[in-house]
């Protein structure tokens, strides 16, 4: 016990140096072009998972499923209705840009088909918000949410159908947002979103197998999966920047991820 606080007072003292060091450093002692921003994804704030037409995305099921104890995105911070507060809080906060993510579920509800016109509002409405208060929107396109009804249909990224689904995805938000958004993702940590979903199980769709797995998975392959799911991601990515450049003759297109060792 006698450790763990004096762990705890290293640590708190070392916040305490590192916050009283902050007021040393200005905006002027960075690049005149450097952002400051911040970055969200769909299910971690948006909420109203079941309002306006949205579908079940991997992420309400694993949060559902009882392994995260009753926490779940259902209404998360509530962005869905308090958007321009949270804009407000942005500019407020001093933020240059905003990072956040477009819920394929709440755009286009069984992942191909027709266009949810009040998932359509409500990103339309947060991007004008962002813009009117000075705050640069990006947008990232994937992070961690495959709509359910496409990993119920065919196994969602290990199957190479999801390129195609991608990528006309894709192309609905470049068509829809690109008259304002001159920055995009495609995949947010793809390679974390690989391991933790297929190698490991630890996150959705929590596919693995024995003596990879770290839970106990009732499906997968983590001698496979983890590579025919990284696969299709750069060739859904890949699909994605190709249309971009060839339909909108534009060049700002990436893929956001972080190390990431077993």
């Amino acid at each position: 016990m006698w450790k763990l606080c004096e762990l705890l007072l290293v640590w708190a003292s070392f916040l305490a140096a590192e916050v009283s060091g902050a007021d040393r450093h200005s905006r002027h002692d960075f690049p005149s072009d450097f952002v400051f921003g911040a970055g969200t994804s769909a299910y971690q704030v948006e909420g109203a998972a079941n309002e306006d037409g949205r579908t079940p995305s991997i992420f309400d099921t694993y949060a559902h499923s009882g392994l995260t104890h009753g926490a779940n995105g259902d209404v998360a911070c509530d962005q869905y209705h308090k958007y321009k507060e949270d804009v407000q809080l942005m500019v407020e906060t001093g933020l240059e840009a905003y990072r956040f993510s477009i819920s394929w579920s709440r755009l286009i509800p069984n992942g191909r088909g027709p266009v949810n016109p009040k998932g359509l509002q409500y990103y339309n409405h947060l991007i004008d918000e962002l813009i009117s208060h000075g705050v640069q929107p990006h947008v990232t396109l994937h992070h961690a949410d495959l709509p359910q009804a496409l990993e119920d249909e065919y196994g969602g990224w290990i199957n190479r159908k999801i390129v195609k689904d991608f990528t006309v995805y894709a192309e609905v938000c470049f068509r829809e947002f690109g008259d304002r958004i001159r920055h995009w993702t495609t995949f947010n940590e793809a390679n974390v979103f690989v391991l933790a979903g297929y190698d490991s199980g630890i996150l959705p769709p929590q596919r693995c197998s024995f003596p990879f797995g770290l839970v106990n998975c009732s499906q997968g392959n983590s001698s496979i999966e983890p590579y025919l799911a990284a696969h299709n991601i750069l060739l859904a990515h890949a699909s994605a920047a190709r249309t971009y450049k060839n339909i909108y003759q534009a060049k700002n297109m990436l893929t956001y991820h972080i190390p990431f060792r077993r």
